[in-house]
């Protein structure tokens, strides 16, 4: 059985956090909050592909 990445999981609640967000702002009518939240989950999704990219290239998945 493999052991479960826990990096992996703390950059799927991050990315599940800024869909969240997503929604709230557009319930607040907030074109900021909006934008600001889509820059956050473009970040979060980047860095948790350069993770994977890196713990793949290193032999650890």
């Amino acid at each position: 059985m493999n052991k479960v990445k826990w990096v992996f999981v703390l950059y799927a609640l991050a990315a599940l956090a800024s869909m969240i967000a997503i929604g709230f702002a557009i319930g607040a009518k907030s074109i900021l909050g909006f934008i600001g939240a889509i820059v956050l989950l473009f970040a979060v999704m980047g860095f948790g592909f350069k993770t994977k990219k890196a713990m793949r290239e290193k032999g650890l998945l």
